[in-house]
Order: C-alpha cells, then structure tokens, then sequence
C-alpha cells in the first residue's frame, strides 16, 4: 500500500515543495503539521472511534516514516470525545482555538460530527468525519452547504438505496419490515432511504418500528414484526442494540433475511448476537479485508503487522482520511485550512483502500459500497456496488 499509493501522490501532488520555506502558520509548528483528532475514543461506540484511531495511526506512521508532507511530519493531537456530543464540541473548540490544527478528524458517528460543525465553519477550519453518514453533515436542514465539513464515507441515502435494491435484486424479497434507532439521524437516513427505494421497485413495508438508544429488550416489538410475516427486516441503527435485536429476533423464530449498515460494523457484534444468529445477515460497508486488490491487501498486512488484528471498515476510513487530507495539503501546499478546504473541493479519483473518491458539489465522496454477508461470525466479501 505505502509504495504503491506514494507512487500515485508522487504523480498527482502539484505542490511538492510549495510549503518548503513557509514560515509559522496556522496548522503548523516548527516542523510539524497539527491534525486534530476527536474521535469517541471511550464511551458506548468506542469501537467505533478506536477503530479509526487505529487506522489513523498507522497512516500517519507511514506517511512520517516517508517523509512526511514535504518534509514535516504529521503531529496528531487527539481528544476523546467519550461519544458525547457536547464533549464532541467542547473537543473542536479546544483544537481550533487552543491547538490551532491545520483540520480535524472525527467524529465516528454522525450526531458528534453534527456538534463540531459549527465550530468548524465558524473557524474556518476543515472538518472531515470518517464515517459519519448523516445528509446534515455537510449540508444543513435548510439546504445549505457546511463549507468546512466533508466526509470520507458514503451518506445514508446512498446505504439505504444499496440495501433496498440488494433485497429486491439479489434476494428476491417482496415485503420487508424496517425496525431502526428514532432518535437516531444515522438510522433515520438509512431507513427512509431503503422504504423510497424498496418501495419504488414494487415493494411492500408490512411493518415499521422503532426503538430506544439503550434498549436491551426488543422482544414485545420483534413480535409484532414477526406477525407481520415479513421476507426481510432492515434494522438500521447501531451494534450496541442491534447485535441484541438479531439475538432475540433469532430466538423468536424470525429466519428470514436481516440488514442493516456500517453500524453494524463493530467486533462486538458477534458477541452480542452470535455466531449462528448472524447467519443470513447482511451489511453495507465500507470495505472488505478480503478484497483482492492489491490496495485494499497490501493495507491489510500493514494493519494486522502494527496492529496484531484485522481492520475493519472503520480503520480503513480513518486511514483513508489521513491519505485523503494529506494529499489535499499537498496540492494546496499550505497548511492553511481554507485552502485546503478548496484543494479538497477539487478532489477527483483519488485512490484509496475504501475506493477511488471523489468529491461531489455537497462534499460528499462519490465511490462504491461492498456488501458483507456474516457467515459463521466471519464478515464475507458478497459483492461491490458503484455510484451511479
């Protein structure tokens, strides 16, 4: 991974000696360049800012190790946003005013991604969430573009829309029931995205139901779905409930097919729910580790080598986002966040292990989605879906 992408840095920075010479600015200190990092890092999604973090650290050891960013290294400067919005906040603030960084990393998940942008447009300092998946990340209730807040990530229509056509295409479903978070934005997103879609190709939502973040017995509302005799339930939402929710649905003698997105992405998941229940489940994400690109597995070697552990998709996207920031540094050659934010702007194709990116007019990447299918607790390579 580390040869191969330079060799396409190499070919596409435009900027390669541009911040040699540049004196003390914003994002830089002395030799180094500071990147914050607020990420849930404590807390109930831990896994997944931990993950990123991971992701994250091994792409900033490889960049340093080569170099760094014309010639200064990448220093991190993280916070633990303990996966709290308000902490997410106050950890933008401290970043931005006290740290002064070149831009921000974090957070995992939508809603604490949702509490630094602010902060970010009014400090003029960019603001790219991994993986937060939320349409009012980069663009606000009223339509308006964030101008600092981008994402590495594809958005929840986009997840939802997979999900739908996965279930009528690929697995010939006609009804569906969708059993997602209410106070979630995340799994809002997915799940009207997947009844338009799911709908829209001729088929029927028999049930809808909703559950409480913390929740810990779905068994009265799993029921009622189950009476509606549906082919397949999409449940989006997070690991922490759902891992339980298929647990119990499976125990309550729901078989059919269950989905949900990348929130299901998480270790955790097979603890939760089981390695027999999982069967006949089915994920958006990100990536999978066993991908044959070679991209995709010269990243894999490098993670489980630093890591003694497998990547998923969550420090794939922390990883791409340093390499997605880096090389935008590079083409704006400043450290200064507005002009980075115009270099991200321009983004086009760039390569990376969660697939070529580009950067749309709303800030969003354009790219693929892979679908994992859980076999025996092993998250499988099903298939990869392009953009349209």
């Amino acid at each position: 991974m580390k040869k191969k992408l330079f060799k396409v840095l190499a070919a596409s920075a435009l900027s390669v000696g541009l911040l040699a010479g540049c004196g003390e600015s914003s994002g830089q200190s002395g030799d180094t360049i500071k990147i914050g990092v607020n990420l849930e890092l404590s807390g109930g999604v831990a896994s997944y800012g931990t993950g990123i973090n991971k992701g994250v650290q091994l792409a900033v050891e490889e960049i340093n190790a080569a170099g760094g960013i014309d010639g200064k290294e990448i220093e991190l400067i993280s916070v633990d946003n303990k996966s709290d919005g308000q902490e997410a906040t106050s950890g933008a603030i401290k970043l931005t005013d006290q740290d002064k960084v070149a831009a921000i990393i974090g957070a995992a998940t939508s809603g604490n991604t949702i509490a630094q942008v602010e902060i970010a447009n009014d400090k003029k300092t960019v603001l790219i969430t991994p993986s937060g998946t939320s349409m009012v990340v980069t663009v606000n209730e009223k339509g308006k573009l964030n101008d600092y807040a981008f994402r590495t990530t594809f958005i929840d229509p986009f997840q939802g829309t997979v999900a739908a056509n996965f279930a009528i295409n690929e697995l010939g479903v006609k009804t569906a029931a969708v059993y997602g978070d209410n106070a979630s934005d995340y799994a809002k997103g997915l799940g009207a995205a997947f009844i338009e879609t799911f709908e829209a190709a001729g088929g029927k939502i028999v049930k809808e139901e909703s559950y409480i973040a913390k929740d810990t017995d779905f068994r009265s509302t799993l029921t009622r779905i189950k009476s509606a005799d549906p082919e397949f339930v999409y449940i989006p939402g997070y690991y922490e409930e759902v891992g339980l929710i298929v647990k119990q649905a499976r125990e309550l003698g729901i078989d059919v097919p269950l989905m949900g997105g990348d929130g299901w992405d998480s270790p955790t998941m097979v603890d939760l729910a089981g390695a027999d229940a999982l069967n006949n489940t089915f994920v958006t994400a990100a990536y999978s580790d066993e991908d044959p690109d070679p991209i995709i597995q010269n990243f894999v070697e490098a993670f489980k080598k630093k890591h003694k552990e497998a990547p998923d998709g969550f420090s794939a996207l922390g990883y791409d986002t340093v390499y997605l920031l880096k090389d935008a540094i590079e083409r704006a050659g400043s450290t200064d966040s507005t002009k980075i934010k115009e270099a991200l702007e321009q983004t086009k194709d760039f390569p990376l292990v969660t697939g070529a990116l580009s950067i749309d007019e709303n800030h969003n990447p354009v790219k693929s989605a892979t679908i994992l299918e859980y076999v025996d607790g092993q998250m499988k390579f099903n298939s990869k879906v392009n953009p349209e």
